[in-house]
């Protein structure tokens, strides 16, 4: 498998936490620990509770991701 290969989903912050890391709910009901996209800092997205974010996931480890975009409302 590729190093580019990630499973992209779409899922709602339900926690924020420091550091710029959030808790992510997922469709399948999975929480997982996400992080912001080196582009979604720089653009200065402010992300808070309740936003609709897709995250990258890596195949390797289903518990962390990396938010890429927040959805419209």
């Amino acid at each position: 498998m590729p190093k580019e290969d990630f499973i992209e989903m779409e899922g709602e912050v339900v926690e924020v936490q420091r550091n710029a890391t959030f808790k992510v709910k997922l469709p399948n009901n999975h929480i997982i620990t996400a992080y912001l996209s080196g582009k979604v800092r720089k653009s200065l997205i402010k992300i808070l509770l309740g936003d609709m974010v897709r995250v990258e996931i890596s195949p390797y480890d289903l518990t962390k991701g990396r938010i890429t975009y927040r959805l419209k409302r």
